[in-house]
Protein backbone atom coordinates (compact mmCIF):
# COMPACT_ATOMS: atom_id res chain seq x y z
CA UNK A 1 0.00 0.00 0.00
CA UNK A 2 2.52 2.39 1.08
CA UNK A 3 4.42 1.96 -2.95
CA UNK A 4 0.95 3.10 -4.53
CA UNK A 5 1.26 6.29 -2.22
CA UNK A 6 4.64 6.93 -3.30
CA UNK A 7 3.71 6.45 -6.45
CA UNK A 8 0.43 8.97 -6.53
CA UNK A 9 2.89 11.71 -4.50
CA UNK A 10 5.37 11.72 -7.13
CA UNK A 11 2.70 11.99 -10.33
CA UNK A 12 2.20 15.65 -9.93
CA UNK A 13 6.08 15.86 -9.42
CA UNK A 14 6.76 14.09 -12.97
CA UNK A 15 4.20 16.08 -14.71
CA UNK A 16 5.91 19.21 -13.79
CA UNK A 17 9.74 18.10 -14.55
CA UNK A 18 8.23 16.50 -17.81
CA UNK A 19 6.56 20.60 -18.47
CA UNK A 20 9.71 22.18 -17.62
CA UNK A 21 11.74 19.56 -20.20
CA UNK A 22 8.80 21.05 -22.34
CA UNK A 23 9.13 24.12 -21.38
CA UNK A 24 12.95 24.58 -21.05
CA UNK A 25 13.16 22.70 -24.71
CA UNK A 26 10.74 25.54 -26.43
CA UNK A 27 12.75 28.02 -25.14
CA UNK A 28 16.57 26.83 -26.22
CA UNK A 29 14.65 26.23 -29.72
CA UNK A 30 13.01 29.90 -29.69
CA UNK A 31 16.60 31.32 -29.23
CA UNK A 32 18.20 28.85 -31.26
CA UNK A 33 16.01 29.73 -34.32
CA UNK A 34 16.31 33.72 -33.65
CA UNK A 35 20.05 34.16 -32.51
CA UNK A 36 21.85 31.19 -34.37
CA UNK A 37 19.49 30.24 -37.16
CA UNK A 38 18.76 34.29 -38.06
CA UNK A 39 15.08 33.64 -38.60
CA UNK A 40 13.06 36.48 -38.73
CA UNK A 41 10.57 37.04 -35.36
CA UNK A 42 7.29 38.90 -35.31
CA UNK A 43 5.51 40.78 -32.80
CA UNK A 44 3.06 37.43 -32.07
CA UNK A 45 6.57 35.57 -31.78
CA UNK A 46 8.13 38.34 -29.01
CA UNK A 47 4.03 38.19 -27.32
CA UNK A 48 4.22 33.96 -26.58
CA UNK A 49 7.95 34.13 -25.96
CA UNK A 50 6.75 36.22 -22.56
CA UNK A 51 4.80 33.60 -21.56
CA UNK A 52 7.09 30.69 -22.36
CA UNK A 53 10.33 31.71 -21.31
CA UNK A 54 9.48 31.82 -17.35
CA UNK A 55 8.11 28.50 -17.53
CA UNK A 56 12.21 27.34 -18.25
CA UNK A 57 12.82 29.34 -15.23
CA UNK A 58 10.01 29.10 -12.49
CA UNK A 59 8.95 25.42 -13.22
CA UNK A 60 11.95 23.83 -11.31
CA UNK A 61 11.69 25.95 -8.48
CA UNK A 62 8.30 24.44 -7.88
CA UNK A 63 10.04 20.87 -7.46
CA UNK A 64 11.90 21.78 -4.78
CA UNK A 65 12.31 20.67 -2.26
CA UNK A 66 8.75 19.55 -2.27
CA UNK A 67 6.17 20.32 -5.32
CA UNK A 68 5.09 23.71 -4.44
CA UNK A 69 1.28 24.21 -6.05
CA UNK A 70 1.60 28.17 -5.96
CA UNK A 71 3.90 28.11 -8.79
CA UNK A 72 2.13 25.10 -10.45
CA UNK A 73 -0.79 27.42 -10.72
CA UNK A 74 1.43 30.01 -11.73
CA UNK A 75 2.72 28.01 -14.74
CA UNK A 76 -0.72 27.01 -15.46
CA UNK A 77 -1.68 30.80 -15.86
CA UNK A 78 1.66 31.28 -18.09
CA UNK A 79 0.89 28.50 -20.33
CA UNK A 80 -2.93 29.49 -21.17
CA UNK A 81 -2.31 32.38 -21.88
CA UNK A 82 0.39 31.63 -24.21
CA UNK A 83 -1.62 28.99 -25.70
CA UNK A 84 -4.31 31.77 -26.57
CA UNK A 85 -1.64 33.78 -27.67
CA UNK A 86 -0.06 31.18 -29.74
CA UNK A 87 -4.04 30.13 -31.21
CA UNK A 88 -4.37 33.53 -32.30
CA UNK A 89 -1.53 33.43 -34.00
CA UNK A 90 -2.37 30.38 -36.39
CA UNK A 91 -6.02 32.48 -36.94
CA UNK A 92 -3.40 35.16 -38.26
CA UNK A 93 -1.28 32.76 -40.49
CA UNK A 94 -4.52 30.80 -41.89
CA UNK A 95 -6.35 34.00 -42.77
CA UNK A 96 -8.88 33.65 -40.38
CA UNK A 97 -8.10 37.00 -38.31
CA UNK A 98 -8.72 39.91 -40.62
CA UNK A 99 -5.65 42.03 -41.57
CA UNK A 100 -7.08 45.36 -40.07
CA UNK A 101 -6.80 43.50 -36.14
CA UNK A 102 -3.82 41.76 -36.72
CA UNK A 103 -0.97 43.13 -34.22
CA UNK A 104 1.70 42.80 -36.71
CA UNK A 105 2.22 46.91 -38.52
CA UNK A 106 5.99 47.12 -38.63
CA UNK A 107 8.75 44.54 -39.57
CA UNK A 108 8.00 40.67 -39.98
CA UNK A 109 4.30 40.11 -40.88
CA UNK A 110 2.80 37.63 -38.38
CA UNK A 111 1.17 36.20 -41.21
CA UNK A 112 4.31 35.37 -42.93
CA UNK A 113 5.67 31.59 -42.50
CA UNK A 114 9.42 31.67 -42.22
CA UNK A 115 10.13 27.89 -41.59
CA UNK A 116 8.18 25.13 -42.68
CA UNK A 117 9.17 21.20 -41.68
CA UNK A 118 7.54 18.34 -43.64
CA UNK A 119 5.38 20.34 -45.46
CA UNK A 120 3.05 21.50 -42.47
CA UNK A 121 4.78 22.15 -39.36
CA UNK A 122 5.35 25.89 -39.04
CA UNK A 123 6.76 27.89 -35.77
CA UNK A 124 2.93 28.68 -34.55
CA UNK A 125 1.72 25.03 -35.06
CA UNK A 126 5.15 24.13 -32.35
CA UNK A 127 3.82 27.11 -30.25
CA UNK A 128 0.43 25.36 -30.22
CA UNK A 129 2.02 21.65 -29.55
CA UNK A 130 4.61 23.06 -26.70
CA UNK A 131 1.56 25.46 -24.79
CA UNK A 132 -1.17 22.64 -25.19
CA UNK A 133 1.52 20.00 -23.86
CA UNK A 134 2.33 22.53 -20.87
CA UNK A 135 -1.36 22.94 -20.05
CA UNK A 136 -2.09 19.66 -19.77
CA UNK A 137 0.76 18.36 -18.09
CA UNK A 138 0.34 21.15 -15.48
CA UNK A 139 -3.25 21.01 -15.30
CA UNK A 140 -2.76 17.39 -14.77
CA UNK A 141 -0.06 18.16 -12.02
CA UNK A 142 -2.39 20.65 -10.19
CA UNK A 143 -5.33 18.15 -10.09
CA UNK A 144 -2.92 15.33 -8.89
CA UNK A 145 -1.53 17.22 -6.45
CA UNK A 146 -5.07 17.84 -4.15
CA UNK A 147 -5.24 14.28 -4.42
CA UNK A 148 -1.85 13.08 -3.23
Amino acid sequence: MTMHTDQQASTPWLLTFAAWLIAATATLSALFLGEIVGLPICSMCWYQRIFMFPLAVILPFGLFPDLDRRLIRAGLALAAIGLLLALYHQGIVSGIVPERIQPCRQGIPCSETVATWFGFITIPLLSIAAFTTLVALLGAALYRSRSS
